[in-house]
């Protein structure tokens, strides 16, 4: 777990990211003090001491995994602090009535409005997404590459949806079989290389990272269903047999070219600490800053 202090209008939001799970974690003392304009530490305490208390009242289950983390407070010694990840600290400033939090608030409410709208029409997903990696500088070309990458990840995770394989902890543990047969490294250390945390890895891959990737999982696709593979064990043999034909070209690649494939090299830094909770969410209100 490593810590970190960002500014927000001046005020300090202490942050921790926790490199196992991959998340960012907030001081909700803090992030309350900065919407609510509190005069001190006790008071914004207070403050969501109270309102803590009214959302277990009602029921809130997401504020029942709240954690507490050590942060270092004013007078410089680490203390124990309720802190929240990115889904618990929207749903807290969704509570909060604060003419600060309206912004956030209505954010939140175009942004369900836009999931709803998508699931009616699946191809206002990939407009948006195409709108959205153009404003953040990428070509045309590789956001041509990264869409269809992302179809092939589809054609994946549907592929071992139908081969048994649990959503979440089973598809990471396959994905990152895939990773290290192609890449030679496992995901975890291949966001090392080039730095990443939150980041999305194939946000931050090059041309040919890509392409590997994806011969990679169309590859692992195939596999599975010509050999129709049950569970988590028989998947992570075909994983890893689709990685390494994407392996094999890339050491032949590398033998030819004298260069490694994997590159330190990352999109540029369009994000922000908490562009995801504060600062980028509000593209309009950066743009005054």
């Amino acid at each position: 777990m490593s810590n970190d202090i960002e500014l927000f209008e001046d005020k300090n939001i202490r942050t921790a990211w926790d490199n196992e799970a991959e998340k960012w974690y907030f001081s909700i003392v803090d992030v309350v003090s900065v919407l609510t304009e509190q005069e001190s530490a006790r008071s914004a305490s207070t403050y969501w001491a109270v309102l803590k208390k009214r959302l277990k009242d009602e029921g809130n289950q997401l504020l029942t995994n709240c954690k507490q983390l050590k942060m270092k407070a004013s007078d410089g010694k680490n203390r124990l602090t309720d802190v929240a990840d990115t889904e618990q600290l929207l749903r807290i400033i969704q509570s909060i009535p604060s003419p600060k939090a309206e912004p956030f608030k209505m954010w939140l409410a175009r942004v369900g409005a836009e999931r709803i709208d998508e699931t009616i029409d699946p191809e206002q997903a990939i407009d948006r997404a195409f709108e959205t990696y153009l404003k953040k500088g990428y070509t045309k070309e590789w956001i041509g590459q990264r869409l269809l990458n992302i179809k092939i990840r589809n054609n994946l995770t549907d592929e071992w949806d139908n081969r048994g394989v649990k959503k979440g902890i089973e598809y990471a543990i396959l994905t990152d079989e895939i990773t290290k047969a192609w890449a030679g490294v496992s995901t975890r250390a291949y966001k090392d290389l080039k730095g990443l945390k939150k980041e999305n890895l194939r946000d931050n891959m090059t041309d040919l990272e890509l392409v590997l990737t994806m011969l990679a999982e169309a590859t692992t696709t195939e596999l599975s269903k010509v050999h129709k593979p049950q569970g988590l064990e028989e998947n992570k043999k075909i994983a890893r047999r689709g990685g390494n034909v994407a392996g094999d070209a890339r050491k032949s690649i590398e033998a030819d070219t004298s260069k490694p494939v994997l590159s330190d090299k990352k999109a540029s830094d369009f994000n922000e600490l908490i562009s995801d909770i504060i600062t980028g969410i509000l593209p309009e209100e950066k743009d005054k800053k």
